[in-house]
């Protein structure tokens, strides 16, 4: 296969490899940092009131469309009370009923949210509005105020900012003074701005919400205009007239009509709780993708069982050591025994520690490629004599766990995590090295082998590493990428610029 087709290859691996990565990221939350936290928002509303002797019906507005926002758990505490969850012409309600209840009663709503800015509004396209007919003077001071600011606005957003701005600051407009009333609240600033909105035939629609706090114990719920410039939905302040929905609103219901209503009782206080707290980004992120019917969480690793994923925990590690085994050889020019071997002792040393695993790996070469220069006199064959310094690897493994145990260094115990054959082949291709090329050939393979070894445990155990091949398998196609690029190389290795440095005049 020609260079070119290989770049070509490399580049396509790695786009379907970073897109992949980019959608998770941007689009379904995973994190980038193992040790990124999701910030949750937990809101309690309790409705409580007296009962009549005799049945209770009881209906409150709960979240339903809730752009910014998503729903990531909630429940409904209701002892004793039925209830179901329809959607209405306000949005989303709970509806508790019980046949008999009598005296105090309480009844609680909770819900955790979570930020999602992908979620956006999917409500239908409104009709136009009828025009409203006010009796005089209302009506002319209607008709009139639609005029002056239709002449100064050019769509429907820009008509509702003026009419916002001239509500908040009359300004001795007595047309306006008189829609508005007396002291009006935000209310009643935004049922007036629809009542004109509607008189110049833009849809708009009240809309209220709660804004998320880090802890409040009585939050209020805040009116907020929504209106349709024809394509989609619009958010206004009714108060300062700016557009746009806070970061932190969260809506609860649309409508007029009050957030809750019971029948067969009085006494009715509700009380609206906030409290912000932190939650694992790997559940909000599996929570959203479930939400947008993605297909990603299906085939996502953490849709196996925790004992399969804590081997691929593993697993997907190697082919990261792979590449640093492929960049140190072939582009630094460290030499080793085998080509992965040095990958296989690193996890090995995920559990004797690097120190001791350096240690334990030398100790157990040495006096194999002592007792394998013995059985060199022996004259054996070659299958013959490898089984042979396996057994001895072996029985080497067992006196150094008992000899550790004996002395309280129970790491020794872990000298059994080490592959006996890539041992065996270790101390066989040493003893080779060793007789060929001499000592000195050897003992640098040896070293090589244990830097390379080092250098993947440091690289492959860091947090980081080991949370990106996780979450994102398809980064390895990033690292198969580099490797096919890196197999194309055939330029000067590191060693051998420093070991020819002579020969460019650097002496």
């Amino acid at each position: 296969m020609s260079r070119f087709k290989v770049v070509m290859l490399a580049a396509v691996l790695a786009a379907l490899g970073l897109g992949l990565f980019a959608y998770k990221v941007r689009f379904l939350g995973y994190p980038v940092w193992p040790d990124a936290q999701a910030q949750i928002w937990t809101v309690e509303v309790r409705l409580a009131f007296d009962a009549a002797p005799g049945p209770v019906k009881a209906s409150l507005f709960i979240p339903g469309l809730t752009p910014g926002f998503a729903i990531l758990d909630e429940n409904f505490v209701s002892r004793g009370f039925g209830f179901t969850t329809p959607y209405v012409s306000g949005g989303r309600q709970v509806q508790w009923a019980v046949r008999h209840a009598e005296g105090p009663q309480a009844l609680y709503y909770r819900v955790v949210v979570y930020r999602d800015p992908v979620r956006q509004e999917s409500d239908t396209t409104p009709p136009f509005p009828p025009v409203p007919k006010l009796a005089e003077p209302f009506n002319t001071a209607m008709e009139m105020l639609v005029e002056r600011v239709r002449g100064q606005s050019a769509d429907p957003a820009s008509f509702t900012a003026e009419l916002l701005k001239r509500l908040a600051r009359p300004g001795g407009d007595q047309d306006i003074e008189l829609l508005l009333g007396d002291a009006p609240a935000a209310v009643d600033r935004a049922r007036t701005a629809m009542t004109v909105l509607a008189a110049a035939s833009i849809p708009a629609r009240l809309l209220h919400g709660v804004r998320m706090a880090e802890r409040e114990r009585s939050a209020e719920m805040q009116p907020w205009l929504e209106v349709h410039d024809g394509e989609r939905w619009l958010y206004f302040d009714p108060v300062t007239g700016n557009e746009g929905l806070p970061a932190d609103f969260l809506i609860w219901w649309r409508g007029e009509e009050p957030v809750v209503q019971v029948d067969g009782g009085n006494d009715v206080d509700i009380t609206t709780s906030i409290h912000s707290s932190v939650a694992d980004p790997i559940i909000v992120a599996r929570r959203r993708a479930e939400a947008h019917q993605d297909g990603v969480a299906e085939f996502s690793l953490f849709a196996l069982p925790i004992q399969s994923q804590a081997v691929y925990g593993v697993l997907l590690a190697v082919p990261v050591g792979a590449l640093l085994v492929v960049l140190l050889r072939n582009v630094i020019g460290v030499q080793t025994f085998g080509t992965f071997m040095p990958v296989l002792i690193a996890l090995a040393f995920r559990e004797t520690q690097l120190l001791w695993g350096v240690l334990l790996f030398s100790v157990l070469v040495f006096i194999g490629l002592s007792i394998r220069f013995y059985m060199e006199k022996l004259r054996l064959l070659l299958v013959p004599r490898l089984a042979a310094v396996l057994t001895i690897v072996v029985l080497l493994m067992v006196l150094v766990s008992l000899l550790s145990h004996r002395l309280g260094f129970e790491i020794g115990l872990s000298v059994g995590l080490f592959p006996m054959v890539i041992m065996t082949m270790t101390i066989e291709r040493m003893s080779i090295v060793w007789e060929e090329r001499g000592p000195g050939d050897a003992i640098k393979q040896g070293l090589g082998s244990l830097l390379v070894a080092a250098t993947c445990y440091l690289i492959m155990g860091l947090a980081l590493v080991e949370h990106l091949v996780f979450v994102f398998p398809e980064l390895l196609l990033v690292a198969l990428a580099a490797t096919l690029l890196l197999g194309r190389y055939t330029g000067y290795r590191l060693t051998e610029l420093l070991r020819f440095r002579e020969l460019r005049g650097d002496a």
